[in-house]
């Protein structure tokens, strides 16, 4: 590739993960704009409260190999601040302060009471071996930890994209190894195996939240012909463990025409 190739396609990604910030954003402001907040209230709650970035260092292969990671912290309103931690190559601070405002959202609507966070580090997890992630993983938790972004009463990761149970337990081993004070803490990270002190139907909630958000959205008709679906046929794509429960689990039919 040219690094005049790589570096438009760096832009881009940019670009659209920019994007993708400003839609959250312009999300918020239009459903705030007409509830008549005392002013500069709106801006508080829009922004996160914290964001920490980190640049670590892991020897592997006989090298030195740095990597790039954040934790982002939108709101502790209601503790503990709640959201996964993603291992992607395209990820960047702006994908994290969105995805961390997303779950302040989530949790608002539903009446849950936690805060929003989110984590990710630039990292195809692809590329490496297990052990080698176990090593890499470790680190990137120490970081956290070690600077109050990752604790069972303040905030408390969970699987992602590029993540699974298996990341979890490392990241509570690690915990349990630097806070060994904390009698909480295997509540330092959720969406462990149910050998660590997991729960059943964890590794399927997030596709099964998808399948029945979808399948009320159907149901209810008014809503779905304003999105365009005057019935018909549709496809629900996803991948990792979205399509996979989604294909497991799903109903014969979810349409209501």
């Amino acid at each position: 590739m040219r690094r005049a190739d790589f570096f438009a396609g760096a832009k881009e990604t940019e670009k659209k993960v920019g994007n993708f910030l400003s839609d959250v954003d312009a999300m918020f402001e239009a459903v705030a704009g007409p509830l008549g907040l005392p002013e500069g209230l709106a801006e508080k709650i829009r922004v996160c409260n914290a964001t920490y970035a980190t640049r670590f260092g892991v020897r592997l292969r006989g090298r030195m190999y740095t990597f790039e990671g954040w934790r982002a912290v939108h709101s502790t309103q209601h503790n503990p601040a709640k959201g996964g931690i993603r291992y992607s190559a395209d990820s960047n601070q702006q994908e994290v302060e969105a995805l961390a405002a997303l779950m302040t959202y989530k949790c608002a609507l539903l009446g849950l009471p936690f805060g929003g966070s989110k984590g990710a580090l630039v990292i195809d997890p692809r590329d490496w071996e297990e052990h080698e992630l176990e090593k890499i993983t470790r680190r990137f938790a120490q970081e956290l930890i070690r600077h109050g972004f990752l604790s069972s009463g303040m905030n408390v990761p969970a699987p992602d994209m590029g993540t699974n149970e298996q990341t979890m337990m490392w990241i509570a081993d690690e915990y349990r190894r630097l806070k060994p004070d904390d009698i909480n803490g295997m509540a330092c990270v959720t969406g462990k195996p149910l050998g660590g002190n997991g729960i059943e139907g964890r590794t399927e909630a997030t596709g099964r939240g998808v399948q029945y958000a979808v399948q009320a959205f159907f149901e209810t008709r008014c809503d779905a012909r304003k999105a365009g679906f005057a019935g018909g046929a549709w496809l629900c794509k996803g991948s990792e463990m979205l399509a996979t429960t989604r294909q497991s689990s799903s109903p014969a039919r979810m349409d209501a025409w």
